[in-house]
């Protein structure tokens, strides 16, 4: 019976290469992985995308992008634009889950991730996207040092994200607001909107 199976898979190989699905159909969506390190004061590892970029040139940013058709899922497309862009290894990488998904001034449908990596592990960014990979405590954004707080327009709806300065980098716009989401919802944070700084509206 084995043998007869077989060989009728042989002789349509080509009719089942077409008719078996290749994955979900994530056009339009990407994946960021929020990679923590494995300490008392865990780091989030964030990136500076290259000043050369027509797209966010300068930007800081979370590891990540958009799915591509070869991702068997958001998950691996997270990890392996993280493996990409900052030679973070797929399998260092243990992945706890996703958060939730959010959409982008450009309506691009975005999922984070959530992982836990070693302090130890060495990163560096690819010439080619970045101009650097760096990492920020999560005590830092604990206490809530913003130097303004930015206003979009999604959707019709008015959104307060703060904005950071840590070292020499800027974190505001996406970035910060996917951060601020797990440390408000995940670990409990009170990081809301405050009238002591400066608010600047985006659009």
């Amino acid at each position: 019976m084995l043998e007869i199976i077989e060989h009728k898979i042989v002789g349509q190989i080509e009719d089942l290469e077409a008719k078996v699905p290749v994955g979900p159909n994530l056009q339009g969506h990407a994946a960021v992985l929020i990679a923590l390190t494995e300490e008392p004061d865990p780091q989030v590892i964030l990136t500076k995308r290259s000043a050369n970029l027509s797209t966010h040139s300068g930007e800081v940013s979370l590891p990540g992008g958009r799915w591509d058709a070869t991702d068997p899922s958001l998950q691996f497309t997270a990890l392996r634009e993280a493996e990409e862009e900052v030679s973070l290894p797929m399998d260092d990488v243990r992945v706890l889950g996703p958060l939730w998904p959010r959409t982008t001034r450009w309506q691009v449908h975005v999922t984070p991730w959530v992982g836990i990596i070693s302090p130890d592990i060495q990163l560096s960014p690819n010439p080619g996207e970045l101009d650097a990979v760096f990492r920020v405590p999560l005590s830092f954004f604990l206490a809530d040092p913003r130097i303004r707080t930015d206003r979009i327009i999604i959707d019709n709806q008015a959104i307060y994200l703060p904005a950071y300065r840590y070292e020499d980098y800027e974190i505001w716009g996406f970035t910060a607001g996917v951060l601020t989401e797990f440390l408000v919802k995940i670990l409990g944070a009170s990081i809301g909107r405050r009238d002591d700084v400066p608010l600047r509206a985006l659009n």
